[in-house]
């Protein structure tokens, strides 16, 4: 790699990592809060949406909720490793929507296996009463899917045309 390759690989990975650390934080400060602050039934109605907490002891939309914790830590634990390894070696390629989405995707994943960690459990406290209950952390991973489908979309490709021989 030379000298120049590096730093321009550089910039998309500082991006990625400050995205990810960020967003991670954010949503591992949010959880207790929302934990301690809703506990006993609490709930706080915010128009379309309601703060109400509940626990999710499977994967998305409880997918899994009869399997073993240890099993679903392991399964989302090295997803979301694997999805770290792809957004870090894609990322000097990317166009900065598409890093900033896999920055968001790897900050929600790893948010809810954090979480999971703890009991066994995610938290979730985001309640619309027409769609699953979810939390903070599956708010970045929907963001960041739709900014890497809006980075995609971005791209420009420009293939010439093969020539075809007789």
């Amino acid at each position: 790699m030379t000298e120049a390759t590096a730093l321009t690989s550089r910039r998309p990975r500082r991006l990625l990592v400050a995205v990810a650390a960020a967003l991670l934080a954010v949503a591992l400060i949010v959880d207790p809060l929302a934990r301690h602050t809703l506990a006993g039934g609490r709930s706080i109605d915010l128009g379309v949406l309601e703060l109400r907490l509940t626990y999710n002891t499977g994967v998305a939309f409880s997918m899994g909720d009869q399997l073993p914790t240890l099993l679903l830590l392991a399964a989302t634990g090295l997803i979301t490793a694997g999805v770290g390894v792809f957004a870090w070696r894609s990322a000097p390629t990317s166009t900065w929507p598409t890093v900033v989405g896999l920055g968001a995707i790897v900050a929600g994943a790893a948010a809810n296996v954090i979480d999971r960690t703890i009991d066994g459990k995610v938290t979730d406290y985001f309640h619309t009463g027409w769609f699953a209950t979810f939390n903070l952390a599956d708010t970045f991973l929907t963001l960041g899917v739709i900014a890497v489908v809006v980075g995609l979309l971005r791209e420009t490709r420009i293939e010439s045309p093969q020539e075809s021989t007789p």
